[in-house]
């Protein structure tokens, strides 16, 4: 048999893993849940309220076990070649990169040109690279670093390539070293102490315009569009700070700054906006058939990441195989033990494989490389004509541009050649039609944001556009190469991620009530069943909280009104909730210490995501509430990104005066509360209905909220303010008398 030349060999495998032992426990949960509903079903008419709620409550977490059963059942191992993409071809199509930043305090310009820095100095052609930057801040700190940046990238750039430095944002690469390697080169040695005095100059300029006043900057030449300009009322602001006229491979790639226009009675409708005039602008400039986009803190962490991404597009055998290619999203300086359980890895190791193995990962909104056909509304097998693509129907559908509407054609045009479709003229040759494509009213009255482009109506926008393409029958591939494509940093402190939950959950119970929901997806689209089961099994995060709240009071309910929800000590039956708790329990453990993360992690991971459910997520469908019935309008709260910490308490639990901390601290003194009435009551003698299941729950709930537990205690930022403690305590001192009054 002839050896397999680079030509045939394939440039990406997925296998299946052979997790045969861990579906079998996953179904005897399962089956354990069933039979407690079963029981609780056959037992109701002997029991009073506590036992029907604990029924519903139950039910629920049996569907929820279903969806994640369903969707961690085909779990993939995804590999890629990039040396036989290399080996097999010297031509590779064009990708256009879009960085999003929004604010210059949360999101400092020293974090963005480091994630610039490192996409520009990617492996790849750099005369087939556009980075475009969006600035929603229109923030003239931003575009002074970036300028900047630029300057530091002629000579960054060529370093990293001539010396194949695997780390290329340099605030990482400079972080772990105070010199050089001994056993390098001398050459390589004044090279890289060159680069790091560079480096801290360009830093120290950076942090000075940072802490400089905004009327002292002096906005002569580019600089001048800025003056007299409010963040949400500005023009469009487009400037070219890069630009490879000679379209020279071993060059720099272009860079271009945009800020879109906004105005007070014009909605911008969050990212999703930005992302669409990004698409546009870089479509008149451009028009690369595959485009990138990261969020701002994402930095390019390994090299070959585009090359990596090419081996999916290009070697798919059926385009509609790979409508975007996701790369899980991971953090840099993240805590061993995962203190505010932001890392997700385990959740990335088992639920983002097993979503891989249905229909394709979600689109999860940083580190993803779309098709830009289907970005603009292309659906699988469709064979677009000449004939179909007429001026009327395009300006219509796209918006009134001659210049986009010829992009656009050549780009959905059956037969089009990914590696030709590039505009070869430079950047700064459309700056006028890309000002005109970026302006606030450009797309009133088309299809951007309803059919084509990213999505509007929700604060998830990349999760409701991910389930648009894939309901349109694309699907779409898990990436995994190694080291991980890109790293990003993960809040730091209990507020921020508390927040970013809350948004999440707000936004994906929106998309789940939206017009292209999952449901309606698989019911009338494209969207597999056991996919649409996967989008559920997230969407409902914010439903989810208003049955974990129910279940956390079950137990001091019950103590307070001497009552049980669970079968006592002395019945057979109590083997069942004893089982599923042990089990449950320990199979978790396993899949942490199969993934490599250390026990305490798993810990707190237990008790951080409960706090989320009743706190962050109680808030998010709130807010959905709110929004559905017109009393209020979703909001985009932006999460602070930390470059770095030296708080000796990193780690430690932190809280604010914010309201999204009142729920779980009112649980916590409800149960302390019960549990005090109830060691009362057993003293006294009385007979006591409730027994040792129900008080082992309410140390359950006191180990989750063992943070709050010691922000009673502690002071600062590491304590709960006494505003939320008396809030608390008085909607605990409520829940007490109402449940006394039902005794």
């Amino acid at each position: 048999m002839a050896p397999k030349t680079p030509s045939s060999l394939p440039l990406y495998e997925i296998k299946y893993r052979k997790n045969y032992i861990s579906r079998v426990i996953e179904l005897f949960i399962l089956f354990l849940l069933f039979s407690l509903l079963a029981y609780r079903f056959l037992t109701l008419k002997f029991h009073g309220l506590q036992w029907l709620l604990a029924l519903i409550c139950e039910s629920w977490f049996t569907f929820i076990w279903i969806l994640t059963v369903s969707t961690k059942w085909n779990q993939v191992e995804p590999t890629t070649y990039p040396l036989r993409l290399l080996e097999r071809t010297s031509k590779f199509p064009a990708v256009d990169i879009f960085v999003t930043t929004a604010d210059p305090v949360l999101e400092p310009p020293l974090i963005t040109i480091n994630t610039v820095l490192s996409l520009l100095a990617v492996d790849y052609p750099a005369n087939k690279l556009a980075c475009y930057v969006s600035d929603d801040g229109a923030s003239i700190v931003t575009y002074y670093s970036l300028v900047e940046a630029s300057k530091f990238a002629k000579l960054w750039v060529p370093f990293c390539k001539k010396y194949n430095i695997a780390l290329r944002a340099p605030f990482r690469y400079f972080s772990g070293n105070s010199s050089p390697p001994q056993d390098s080169s001398q050459e390589f040695q004044q090279d890289w102490t060159r680069m790091k005095d560079e480096y801290k100059q360009l830093c120290k300029k950076i942090e000075d315009a940072s802490t400089q006043e905004p009327e002292t900057f002096d906005f002569a030449g580019d600089f001048a569009v800025f003056s007299n300009i409010q963040q949400k009322n500005h023009p469009t602001i487009i400037k070219v700070i890069l630009e490879n006229k000679e379209g020279v491979a071993d060059g720099l790639p272009h860079l271009v700054y945009i800020s879109r226009e906004k105005r007070p009675k014009h909605p911008h409708q969050f990212k999703a906006g930005a992302m669409n005039v990004l698409t546009r602008v870089s479509g008149v400039m451009t028009n690369a058939p595959f485009m990138l986009n990261v969020d701002c803190d994402m930095y390019a962490n390994n090299p070959q990441v585009v090359l990596h991404a090419m081996c999916y597009f290009l070697g798919a055998k059926d385009e509609i195989d790979c409508g975007f290619v996701q790369f899980p999203q991971f953090f840099y300086d993240g805590l061993k033990e995962d203190p505010y359980g932001n890392q997700l890895k385990v959740l990335h190791e088992y639920f983002g494989r097993g979503v891989s193995g249905i229909q394709g990962p979600f689109y999860q909104g940083s580190g993803c490389f779309h098709r830009r056909k289907v970005i603009y509304g292309s659906s699988p097998y469709e064979k677009i004509t000449a004939g179909e693509l007429k001026d009327e129907y395009i300006q219509k559908t796209y918006g009134m541009s001659e210049k986009l509407s010829t992009s656009i054609a050549k780009t959905l045009l059956e037969g089009s050649n990914i590696i030709e479709q590039f505009n070869s003229d430079c950047p700064s040759s459309s700056i006028e039609i890309a000002h005109q494509v970026g302006s606030c009213g450009f797309e009133f009255g088309t299809a951007w944001g309803q059919k084509l482009g990213w999505l509007y109506g929700t604060v998830t926008e990349d999760v409701l556009t991910g389930l648009f393409i894939q309901s349109r029958g694309w699907k779409s591939a898990y990436c995994l190469p190694d080291p991980p494509a890109f790293l990003g940093c993960a809040p730091a402190a209990g507020p921020a991620s508390m927040i970013q939950q809350k948004r999440w959950a707000t936004g994906l119970f929106e998309v789940l009530l939206n017009s292209k929901s999952p449901i309606i997806g698989t019911l009338f689209g494209k969207l597999q069943l056991r996919q649409c089961m996967a989008y559920l099994q997230i969407q409902l995060w914010a439903l989810r909280s208003i049955f974990e709240v129910c279940y956390a009071i079950l137990p001091a309910y019950c103590l307070i009104t001497n009552s049980h929800f669970l079968p006592q000590a002395n019945e057979p039956s109590i083997v069942i909730p004893a089982l599923i708790f042990i089990i449950y329990n320990l199979y978790g453990l396993s899949e942490y210490i199969r993934a490599n993360e250390p026990i305490i992690a798993w810990m707190n991971n237990q008790r951080i995501w409960r706090v989320n459910a009743m706190s962050a997520w109680l808030f998010g469908i709130l807010s959905a509430t709110t929004k559905l019935l017109g009393f209020s309008e979703t909001a985009f709260e932006v999460t602070k990104k930390d470059q770095n910490d030296t708080n000796s308490d990193i780690g430690r639990f932190t809280f604010d005066d914010s309201p999204i901390f009142v729920p779980g601290t009112a649980i916590l003194l409800l149960n302390l509360s019960a549990l005090f009435i109830g060691v009362l009551d057993f003293k006294k003698g009385n007979n006591i209905e409730w027994g040792l299941g129900e008080v082992i729950c309410i140390m359950w709930i006191v180990f989750v909220f063992w943070a709050f537990l010691k922000g009673f205690f502690a002071k600062g930022k590491y304590g709960i303010p006494t505003s939320s403690i008396l809030k608390a305590g008085a909607l605990a001192l409520l829940l007490v008398h109402l449940f006394k009054f039902k005794q």
